[in-house]
């Protein structure tokens, strides 16, 4: 599932960009990026420190 696959490496990449920012610019221009295909929930998750792999399992908990 093509879908899944990018979904997985878009929220790896948010991940990395929330955890480098260091200031609110930062986590600005980040959630604007990665707003439009990841949605708010996940990237304010990511923003309170859930990790990337956490998010993924409980969105596939089959792991398909």
């Amino acid at each position: 599932m093509p879908v899944a696959v990018d979904y997985d490496l878009t929220i790896r990449e948010a991940e990395k960009a929330l955890r480098a920012a260091t200031t609110a610019d930062d986590v600005r221009n980040a959630w604007k990026k990665y707003i439009g295909s990841l949605g708010h929930r996940a990237l304010g998750r990511l923003l309170l420190g859930r990790s990337a792999a956490e998010i993924i399992a409980k969105r596939d908990p089959n792991g398909e």
